[in-house]
């Protein structure tokens, strides 16, 4: 048996079984459930076309979720959660970097009330809206660039 360091990404090994295979299998179990229920739905509403094809579609958005699932476990290295016996120390580790107080958020949410509320009252409120979104979102995509948290 090849050594753990010998293995190509995304082989499994003794300690390890594959990669994203419950993440896999939940989407693929959708796919079958999503199809019997619009085979269902559209005998019983007479081939109804609206709600068929959302079925239908539903369906194939869980197979394409699926498939890329089943792809990418081809490719990725195992992870702590693959592992039955792993351990909850096993799971530690850095999940990502946030800010530790932002008004951009404030902002964005602003712009959407402004841009939603100009659908209703009028299309220059709703263009002020979106010039506000692109500032929030500008200020918070390069919140890290400069100032205090800059790194």
């Amino acid at each position: 048996m090849a050594r753990e360091h010998d293995r190509a990404p995304g082989e499994p090994s003794a300690e390890h079984p594959k990669p994203l295979r419950v993440e896999m299998w939940t989407f693929l179990a959708g796919v079958v459930f999503f199809l019997i229920v619009a085979l269902i739905y559209g005998v019983w509403s007479s081939w109804e076309p609206v709600g068929t094809v959302a079925l239908l579609l539903l369906t194939g958005l869980y197979g394409l979720s699926g498939a890329y699932l089943a792809i990418l476990a081809r490719r990725v290295d195992p992870r702590p959660e693959d592992n039955p016996v792993s351990d909850v120390e096993d799971h530690a580790g850095e999940i990502g970097v946030f800010s530790p107080h932002s008004w951009w958020p404030l902002v964005l949410g602003v712009a959407a009330a402004l841009a939603f509320a100009g659908i209703a009252v009028g299309w220059w409120m709703f263009g002020l809206g979106l010039v506000v979104a692109a500032i929030g979102l500008a200020g918070q995509t390069f919140e890290f660039s400069r100032g205090p948290h800059a790194h």
